[in-house]
């Protein structure tokens, strides 16, 4: 197989919508016959992927290798790296934990490490693939950070790929944005641009018109797409940033009212990325007490730092009205990894992994003790498993250091591998697992979306959305969403071009 044909994409910042572009050329190049693997160099996100043989990567990157239609492998992001402290993060190196470090011992002590992982890598999917779709990060123009940058101009070199700068025209200033990376880049940085994308457009295209003439005139650089804000679409989020938007542009109008605790180290919080598409559920992010209100189901998500996050969970006082609703026996209460960890007796860190603090009180809600421990479990994962009086085939993936144990009588909540993971109260309205993705389960989903139902006296829902049959959707609605609003003959024209001159220089 030829060395396959890259393709860049950064932006002009954070959040400017990299990584759904990225999965929508994923999805398109695939679509045309390609055959196609996503690239970040290096990523950093709290949402984390699990990839076949067990590694974690990051979860764009994995959803991104979905759209192209392909499994996942570390390659396709070989460092990542996971906040656990203030000014400190666990680095990933091609899925497994390496260490933690701070900002500047990893630009100091890592560099040079991260280059030749990144060289490999990108070796390796050149030979096996006819596409690399590459993502950037933040932006290109941070000149404090750019000499030991490894995620954006530095990894266009090293793939020797064409770059298209997007820009997020819904913060205000896209054209001020653009137009100011575009000059703080060195020379054949700028170079290397073969034109710009401006993204989450509203409105009449028509009022735009005059400033795309001023800025391919002024810059040099074509436009090569205007890509529209696409409501309601169900692919996962990686960044937490997003989550203010989960809530507000949801119906508040539905007859089950889901509340999820964003803590501050919060994780992998797509799991509840199902209920968004049932008819009857409206989910809300919450993260004061008086927010609580009285909801029918609550969702504790995964935590990056379980201690750090259950003391903020006594500080603000939610921790409290937890065991307050508990109380009452009409709401349910679902914890998943460091939300299940939480629900316990007691977690123990004597290594401070985690936390300076080496021990701490649960909740008390479940019979369980966990110990944050060095090894760290990354598995897919998949059992029986028994609520309701029913049971229910499963499957999910893990990502946890610790290990829970039972206390005292407990029922377990999913037999898999001849072991039990995660338990439930007897009344079955506190629920802990491990597995994450347990609620993309669609049987399972609607069995505990019906039961909650039944426990109001309205009559259960059945036949709900199968989520990964609309999650294929998802992904073929976005790639027709972009191809309608790119100029894809152009960028592919720009980008053989770029090749051959590439190839004669």
């Amino acid at each position: 197989m030829a060395k396959a044909l890259p393709l860049m994409f950064q932006g002009t910042n954070s959040d400017v919508g990299k990584s759904v572009v990225v999965t929508a050329f994923c999805r398109i190049f695939a679509q045309d016959g390609y055959k196609t693997v996503p690239f970040k160099s290096q990523n950093m996100a709290l949402n984390s992927y699990i990839t076949v043989d067990g590694k974690e990567i990051g979860r764009a990157q994995g959803v991104q290798a979905e759209a192209a239609g392909i499994q996942a492998t570390t390659d396709m992001n070989p460092i990542l790296l996971k906040p656990n402290r203030d000014n400190q993060s666990q680095i990933v190196v091609h899925g497994k934990p390496y260490k933690n470090m701070e900002a500047g011992r990893y630009r100091r002590e890592f560099f040079q490490t991260g280059l030749t992982l990144i060289q490999q890598s990108l070796s390796t999917l050149s030979q096996n693939y006819e596409r690399i779709v590459i993502e950037g990060a933040g932006s290109p123009a941070e000149i404090n950070l750019n000499d030991r940058e490894m995620v954006n101009m530095r990894v266009a070199k090293m793939a020797d790929a064409p770059v298209i700068l997007i820009g997020d025209i819904e913060k205000g200033g896209v054209f001020a944005s653009l137009v100011g990376t575009l000059q703080l880049m060195e020379p054949a940085d700028r170079d290397r641009v073969i034109g710009v994308i401006i993204n989450k457009f509203r409105g009449d295209i028509r009022l735009l018109d005059s400033g795309l003439t001023w800025f391919e005139e002024y810059s040099g650089k074509p436009v090569l797409g205007v890509i529209p804000y696409l409501e309601n679409l169900n692919i996962d989020a990686e960044d937490s940033v997003i989550l203010s938007q989960y809530t507000s542009t949801r119906n508040t109008e539905k007859e089950l009212d889901i509340a999820v605790i964003q803590y501050p180290k919060i994780s992998n919080f797509t799991d509840v990325d199902p209920f968004f598409a049932e008819p009857d559920c409206h989910v809300r992010f919450i993260t004061r007490a008086d927010q609580l209100r009285d909801p029918d189901l609550v969702i504790l998500p995964g935590s990056k730092n379980t201690i750090e996050d259950l003391l903020f969970l006594r500080k603000s006082g939610l921790a409290q009205k937890i065991a307050e609703l508990q109380k009452k026996k009409h709401t349910v209460l679902f914890g998943i990894c460091g939300g299940y960890q939480m629900l316990g007796d007691k977690i123990e860190d004597p290594l401070a992994i985690e936390s300076l603090h080496q021990e701490i009180e649960g909740l008390q809600l479940l019979p369980i003790e966990t110990t944050i421990t060095k090894e760290k479990t990354t598995i897919l994962s998949n059992g029986m498993l028994h609520l309701f009086g029913k049971n229910f085939h499963v499957t999910g993936y893990e990502i946890h250091m610790g290990e829970t144990v039972a206390t005292g009588a407990s029922q377990g909540l999913i037999y898999t591998n001849e072991i039990w993971d995660g338990c439930h109260s007897s009344d079955e309205t506190i629920i802990g697992t491990y597995f994450h993705g347990i609620f993309h389960n669609d049987e399972f989903r609607e069995e505990l979306l019906n039961q909650i139902r039944r426990q109001k006296g309205l009559e259960p829902i059945h036949n709900r959305p199968s989520f990964n049959q609309l999650r294929e959707e998802a992904f073929d609605r976005l790639a027709e969403h972009v191809r309608d609003h790119v100029k894809l003959d152009v960028i592919e024209q720009l980008m053989k071009d770029y090749q051959k001159r590439g190839i004669t220089q």
